[in-house]
């Protein structure tokens, strides 16, 4: 059980947006990492792409459960993908200053094994359609994770979006 969260870096859009929220040389001295996100779009986006390492191989596969206000369900699972697309993001088109949370955790961050993850979003709209995402991923690399960037899968990131990396120690 973790014992002890340190933030390592926050990230907040400023005027006119950002294309990317990137954190690099994150430091190998923790057992797991969490990010935090609070996003809206500039645009019509609606996930927030994951990648790990700047690495665009097809070394991304996940399974996941949605949910919609509306009544509609799903599950699902892609496999040998380039990014993770399913951390939601509130588009310019929903109601104004309304924004996406979510979570991801990566165990294990600097193992010499492939890593799992989670993660988890909800994208609120003030209507009857809000939507959440539950995921578990695998990212198939052996390599330490020292790079996490999320980019909008069009547009950018809008002003006061703000993610948080965070370290984890288990003493």
């Amino acid at each position: 059980m973790a014992t002890t969260y340190e933030a390592i870096a926050t990230v907040t859009v400023g005027s006119g947006g950002a294309a990317t929220i990137d954190f690099q040389s994150i430091p190998n001295t923790y057992t797991d990492l969490k990010l935090v996100l609070s996003a809206r779009g500039t645009s019509t986006a609606l996930y927030a792409l994951i990648r790990f390492n700047n690495n665009s191989n097809s070394i991304y596969s996940l399974r996941y459960l949605y949910g919609e206000g509306s009544g509609g369900t799903a599950s699902g699972s892609a496999t040998n993908e380039n990014t993770w697309e399913r951390f939601l993001m509130v588009s310019s088109a929903y109601t104004a200053d309304t924004f996406s949370n979510g979570e991801l955790y990566i165990p294990n961050y600097t193992s010499s094994n492939n890593k799992s993850v989670s993660f988890d979003s909800v994208n609120e709209r003030n209507d009857t359609a809000v939507q959440m995402f539950m995921v578990a991923g695998l990212f198939a690399s052996t390599a330490v994770i020292d790079r996490i960037t999320l980019t909008p899968n069009t547009g950018n990131f809008a002003q006061h979006s703000t993610a948080t990396l965070y370290g984890i120690k288990n003493s």
